[in-house]
């Protein structure tokens, strides 16, 4: 998931928001301000409602930040680089460089997300029964037993054993540690993601018939989401089983034919395209990668504007490529190779350009990774 825009660092991780965030929250306060709290707190001003809902979305939200925020430092402190955290429509997202390196590592970094949004949820429940019990009442009362309610849902739902839900992570490292296999863990908590997102699909469904509207359709896009995830997640597990300790620099495309960012389009057409029949080419500066054209961004540009074009215009730009070492485990590279749209990695040494990876490559390392476990099969 791309952020639109970053906020900064927190904890020394990148975090940003994608635009679809801006979808939910509004539903989120809109829903608060116009029906929930209105008819259990009658008698306010219509200011006072908006208020109340939008501070009641930003702190949910902030709440969200808190418990990918933790998976990240329980990440980092399990040697595992964090690429950044994003919050989207469906809540948030860690970008992890890489994996854990065994089933209790695994079990820190998925528990501790839940475990913060208890927390969470427990602190605004404490503060909400403080304030019943000497006699509040009104919208502060109603936000603060929201948001109790909310986060502890979170939590609940955040530990269900489905991938890629934290709990999906929880039952891969149980499953990893009992067989010792972490594909076959892996596969087991993607399926049970598969599982869940069907359930919620036909829940969501009948509720919809039955007359519960939209909350109906959304308990349906929710199991829709965690359908794709999870298949996503036991193809890259298979994928990563078959590409297991092979280095990047076994796969790599060496020493890739270069251009400049101030060449124009035109002259990539007319003397890149067809020469050196590439569909990805680095722009480079004095040897160090600042950016990658590929032909479907040459394509989007219009004839007529290809000669007064850059590549450095049209180019997947320098803070968006992913960059690999040579002795990198092939593995290690793949989480990261959907943070550009091109889905390829330049291979640096030294801050110099020395390979690329395409997808192309990629497909023939799993192949002859499979090939290998065959043949290994076989032979036991």
């Amino acid at each position: 998931m791309r952020a639109s825009f970053r906020l900064g660092r927190i904890a020394g991780v990148p975090v940003g928001v994608n635009w679809s965030v801006l979808v939910i929250f509004l539903l989120i306060a809109w829903a608060l301000s116009a029906s929930q709290f209105p008819r259990a707190y009658p008698g306010h001003s219509a200011v006072a409602y908006v208020a109340a809902g939008l501070a009641a979305a930003v702190v949910f939200f902030l709440g969200l930040l808190a418990h990918e925020v933790a998976h990240a430092v329980v990440a980092k402190r399990n040697g595992i680089d964090v690429e950044g955290i994003t919050l989207w429509l469906f809540g948030g997202v860690s970008e992890l460089k890489g994996e854990a390196r065994d089933p209790g590592a695994e079990l820190r970094i998925a528990g501790v997300g839940p475990l913060v949004s208890l927390i969470i949820g427990v602190f605004f429940g404490a503060i909400a029964a403080l304030l019943a019990l000497a006699g509040a009442h009104g919208l502060l009362l109603g936000a603060l037993s929201w948001l109790a309610g909310i986060n502890v849902l979170l939590a609940i739902f955040n530990v269900l054993p489905a991938a890629p839900l934290d709990g999906g992570r929880l039952l891969r490292a149980a499953v990893w540690k009992a067989t010792g296999d972490r594909t076959k863990a892996s596969v087991v908590a993607a399926r049970a993601g598969w599982v869940l997102g069907a359930l919620l699909i036909g829940l969501g469904l009948w509720q919809f018939l039955a007359g519960s509207g939209v909350g109906g359709l959304w308990l349906a896009l929710i199991g829709w989401f965690l359908i794709g995830a999870a298949g996503m997640e036991e193809r890259q597990a298979r994928m990563g089983s078959a590409l297991r300790g092979i280095r990047v620099a076994e796969v790599m495309t060496p020493q890739p034919q270069t251009a400049s960012g101030e060449m124009t389009v035109a002259d990539f057409v007319d003397h890149y395209l067809f020469a050196y029949r590439h569909s990805a080419l680095p722009l480079t500066e004095e040897g160090r990668p600042v950016g990658l054209v590929t032909l479907d961004r040459v394509r989007g540009i219009p004839a007529d504007r290809r000669a007064s074009t850059t590549l450095a215009e049209v180019a997947c730009r320098a803070d968006e490529l992913v960059l690999a070492n040579p002795d990198e485990q092939l593995t290690d590279l793949l989480p990261r190779l959907s943070q550009c749209a091109d889905g390829r990695a330049l291979v640096v040494t030294d801050q110099r350009l020395v390979g690329i990876v395409s997808p192309s490559d990629i497909s023939r390392a799993v192949q002859r990774g499979s090939m290998r476990e065959q043949m290994t099969a076989g032979r036991s």
